[in-house]
């Protein structure tokens, strides 16, 4: 199974119209390695080896251009994007490849409803290249009213591992001995909300709680959870973003704690970038980035069911 000549011809149609968008809103394409030393602590990603740098130290291939493209907000760019290749280990199913295309971007001065635009306006002109209606309306929701209307528990967003643990099980959720706090999130997740979504309606689902936080910050006014969104349509999670967290020392506090906590899990562990936590400070604040799926986008405005459909040479 792979994309056909017609297919290819609307893949290449949706990837204009997204240059053409940025275009628009005054956006510099930039292009970023991606053979890097540092990929990134996240606990679910696992980077591919790519071979040594010339001082001997391990080099992998990106699972994100995250790190480099916000080192260029640092060095004075306002708003970039990227569409490139990404790899990830043990990635491989119907919505899946362990190679896929990324697009990511970023506004320094601007915030995540900014970002939540740029996607809406992303839906609309894929939608049109594809030759599709328009998409409906989006609905616009938080984990904390996602949780308390599928799940039956009210996630605050900062509860322990264990108090986490004792909500679900109160009500009536089976948990795995062993869990991490991750595990015992996206189990109840994967199982209760992504199912219940509408999927002919997109859906932004923000305030994500503070142990996923990643990259982002925390959310002003709610320290309990990070300004976060994902973007869900047509069961497909198309985008994730962040309002960046530009705090360098919490940064760097959560680096070490992911490559702990990664250490522990017996996986592979990376060095911390600290060309990226020293570029913190340097990003004008607030800024906000996404990073969309563009092999998603394109089975979202085809209807497409398989990953391996749109993409020219898939794997498997």
């Amino acid at each position: 199974m792979a994309a056909d000549a017609k297919m290819l011809r609307v893949r290449a149609r949706i990837v204009n119209a997204i240059r053409d968008y940025f275009d628009s809103q005054d956006f510099v394409e930039v292009e970023t390695p991606v053979r890097v030393a540092n990929p990134g602590q996240e606990l679910h990603l696992d980077a591919f080896a790519a071979g040594q740098g010339d001082d001997g130290s391990p080099r992998y291939l990106i699972t994100s251009p995250e790190h480099h493209m916000k080192r260029l907000l640092g060095a004075g760019h306002a708003r970039v994007f990227q569409l490139t290749r990404c790899f990830r280990k043990e990635e491989k199913g119907p919505h899946h490849q362990p190679e896929f295309t990324m697009l990511e971007w970023y506004r320094a001065g601007q915030t995540l409803d900014a970002v939540a635009a740029d996607a809406q306006a992303l839906l609309s002109v894929a939608a049109a290249a594809a030759g599709r209606a328009p998409p409906r309306a989006s609905l616009y929701t938080t984990i904390r009213q996602l949780f308390a209307q599928h799940v039956g528990v009210d996630l605050v967003g900062d509860e322990s591992e264990s108090r986490l643990r004792a909500c679900l099980e109160a009500a009536g959720h089976a948990t795995v001995p062993g869990d991490g706090w991750d595990d015992l999130f996206f189990r109840v997740f994967l199982d209760h909300i992504e199912p219940a979504m509408d999927p002919e309606q997109p859906t932004f689902v923000f305030d994500w709680p503070l142990p996923l936080a990643a990259l982002a910050r925390r959310k002003p006014g709610n320290p309990a959870v990070a300004e976060r969104f994902e973007l869900y349509a047509s069961g497909l999670e198309l985008c994730n973003a962040f309002g960046e967290l530009l705090d360098a020392e919490e940064q760097r506090r959560r680096f070490t704690e992911e490559l702990q906590e990664r250490g522990r899990r017996q996986k592979v562990v990376y060095p911390i970038d600290n060309a990226l936590i020293e570029a913190l400070p340097r990003i004008a604040s607030p800024a906000a980035g996404a990073a969309l799926g563009v092999d998603r986008l394109v089975m979202w405005a085809t209807g497409a069911r398989d990953i391996r459909e749109v993409v020219a040479f898939p794997e498997g």
